[in-house]
Formats: structure tokens, C-alpha cells, sequence
């Protein structure tokens, strides 16, 4: 009896050693992180990122989050707020729209556009290519359906001028 207690206290040792390894990324949920659509991505999501999984999914301590390498070079929040229109730039990855701010170079927040709920990724673009992290992760959110799509400036219709009335 006293061997399986010293046996098993030796293992609960050893495993919350390994478990101490990457710690956790600290993250908040999103307002729509409940929403069913963000589990669906969620539990889709791929284990790595990059050639070879150099960017290993770690574990986050909020509902409807991922995050890959350590350090962090990408995190994902499914259920952010669906963006409006917008001039930032749009780009399409596997059939899915999104919106690219680069206001805090040398990371990119991306959001997707047109799906409700939408998916947001933060990308240190000095540790990961967000192509390459799009790739990975466009597929995964795609199953929701896209409401509306970017289009290009230069085709937006113009808003009508306001009229003295």
C-alpha cells in the first residue's frame, strides 16, 4: 500500500513537471466566445503552426483561444466583434476574407470579414509569416458562412452626399 502511495506521489511529480514545461497563455474570451460556431474552430484548430510544427499549440485559460509557440508567435479569439466596413487592407486565404491592421507592427491583428461569429488572430510577424498562419487556420473557419465579402476600394460604392433639405 505505502509502495503504490510513494509510486503514484512519484508520478504526480513528474507529470506536473512535464505539464510545468509551457505555461499557459494568459488570454480573455471574446464577447461571442460562446457562441456554438467558436467551438466548432476551436477544437479544429492545429496542434502547430509553421514547417515541421516548429510553433507548438499551447494551452490558453480562456473559452474560445489558441495559441501556438513559445514564445507566443500567434494567438486566435473566436467570437471578437464582426468589423464594418473598412479601407485597412483585405486579403483572402483558402476562400475566407480578412481584414488586416497593422497599426502595432511588428505584430498583425487579423479579423476575419463577412462571418458571424468572426475569428481574430494576433501574429508577431517578427517569429511567424501570417501566411503561413492563415493557411492554417482559413480552413478552420470557413464552415461559417460568409455573409459578405471585401471588395476592392476603388469598387466601393460611395456614400451620397449629404443634401441641404
Amino acid at each position: 500500500m505505502i509502495r503504490r502511495l510513494v509510486a503514484l506521489s512519484a508520478l504526480g511529480l513528474a507529470a506536473s513537471g512535464l505539464v510545468g514545461c509551457s505555461s499557459t497563455v494568459s488570454m480573455p474570451a471574446a464577447d461571442d466566445a460562446n457562441n456554438p460556431a467558436c467551438a466548432e474552430i476551436t477544437v479544429r484548430l492545429p496542434e502547430s503552426l509553421g514547417a515541421e510544427g516548429e510553433f507548438p499549440r499551447r494551452w490558453t485559460d480562456a473559452q474560445a483561444t489558441a495559441a501556438w509557440g513559445d514564445p507566443t508567435a500567434a494567438m486566435l479569439s473566436c467570437g471578437v466583434a464582426v468589423p464594418g466596413p473598412s479601407t485597412l487592407q483585405c486579403v483572402t486565404f483558402g476562400g475566407v476574407d480578412w481584414v488586416v491592421d497593422i497599426s502595432e507592427l511588428p505584430y498583425q491583428r487579423i479579423t476575419t470579414y463577412g462571418r458571424n461569429p468572426a475569428t481574430q488572430v494576433y501574429v508577431n510577424t517578427e517569429v511567424i509569416s501570417p501566411s503561413v498562419v492563415l493557411e492554417a487556420i482559413s480552413p478552420k473557419v470557413k464552415p461559417i458562412e460568409a455573409t459578405a465579402s471585401c471588395v476592392a476600394l476603388e469598387d466601393a460604392t460611395p456614400a451620397p452626399a449629404p443634401t441641404d433639405g
